[in-house]
């Protein structure tokens, strides 16, 4: 198996670099910028994204506005990262990454209140880059984990990214797939071109060429006909927020992919770090689902695809019951049913932290 290395986000003598994820496959450019609002930009219209990611670059937005503020005082220094936090906040409501990154970020600042701007400036630099470095090993957990449950010959089906470019590792879902191929594993991957904005053939199937794995792309309709071809082993998925009870939020298209895996007797199995579950959300109904642009769903390649006038329901996201997943696959370990009781055995730490 090849690898090339795959950065999604870096942080580089003060500035963030990313590769703007609009422009795959077709070219690679990075971007890199000291400006806090442009990787805000970057966040809300998906050059950086994937859940993991997400958190980092929240992470970083914060610094990049709190290492350019002029502010004297350790509490001005703390008015402009809760500005910029805020500003980070409304790009993607769904991630719970992102929000989990802002409040680390919140809290290194306000542990270090007493001491002087600069000390304040540089540990939100450590916090922020101690995420980072903390995704990198849990996409490294994850693949040694979830890479048990894969057979030693098989075909696997994913929906949308969740390799590298949506992480600061590996990956989550992918890095599963990834590491099974680096143990000696025939591995062989169906990616869901991933409508509308198609992360699996533009991402998906980018990243895995690059790590020489087989890929074939196929329409998210196809899903079905090639289960019951029987050309599926088992589906991997990634995860945007999980609830307490194990209800997942996924890239809108997965809840379809879990049902037709279940008629077909085929494992689904999503996988994402401790961070994403959200221990305060009881279930699926519950978490906030981040509507797009219409435009995203009318048009393509600048050409109108709809009627001008229609309705359009752009949800980015949808919610897959638990009673559909096999298996949740995090750094700690995986999680089986029932997820209301493993969720709360594996992380108790987390929901007394935010009950």
């Amino acid at each position: 198996m090849t690898h090339d290395a795959i950065r999604s986000i870096e942080w580089i003598d003060g500035k963030v670099r990313f590769i703007d994820q609009t422009k795959l496959p077709a070219e690679e450019i990075f971007v890199e910028t000291g400006d806090p609002e442009i990787l805000a930009d970057a966040i809300r219209t998906l050059k950086v994204r994937g859940a993991p990611a997400l958190g980092i670059a929240a992470a970083y937005a914060v610094v990049l506005a709190t290492q350019r503020s002029p502010s004297k005082t350790s509490n001005e220094l703390f008015t402009v990262m809760e500005r910029a936090a805020d500003v980070i906040a409304r790009t993607r409501p769904t991630a719970k990454n992102l929000f989990w990154a802002l409040e680390r970020m919140r809290s290194a600042c306000r542990l270090n209140l007493h001491k002087g701007v600069g000390e304040v400036k540089a540990a939100l630099l450590h916090e922020a880059l101690a995420i980072h470095r903390e995704d990198v090993e849990m996409c490294t957990a994850i693949g040694s984990h979830g890479s048990a449950l894969i057979p030693n010959a098989a075909t696997v089906l994913t929906h949308c990214n969740t390799g590298a470019l949506a992480t600061g590792g590996e990956g989550t879902a992918q890095s599963i797939i990834t590491t099974a191929v680096r143990v000696g594993k025939n591995v062989s991957v169906y990616a869901d071109e991933t409508r509308p904005l198609l992360q699996g053939s533009r991402l998906t199937a980018w990243e895995l060429q690059k790590h020489g794995i087989p890929v074939t792309v196929i329409a998210d309709n196809t899903a079905a006909f090639v289960m019951a071809q029987g050309k599926i082993d088992l589906v991997l998925v990634g995860a945007d927020r999980i609830a307490a009870n194990g209800d997942v939020a996924n890239k809108v298209g997965t809840y379809n992919v879990a049902v037709i895996a279940k008629e077909h007797g085929i494992p689904f199995y999503v996988a994402a770090p401790s961070s994403t579950i959200d221990p305060a959300t009881s279930d699926g109904s519950r978490i906030p689902i981040e509507e797009r642009d219409p435009r995203e769903l009318t048009e393509w390649m600048g050409k109108r695809t709809a009627p001008e006038g229609v309705d359009v329901y752009t949800p980015a996201f949808d919610i897959t019951p638990h009673a559909f997943i096999t298996a949740i696959v995090t750094e700690r370990g995986i999680l089986y049913p029932p997820f209301g009781e493993s969720i709360r055995s594996a992380f108790r730490h987390i929901a007394v932290q935010t009950a």
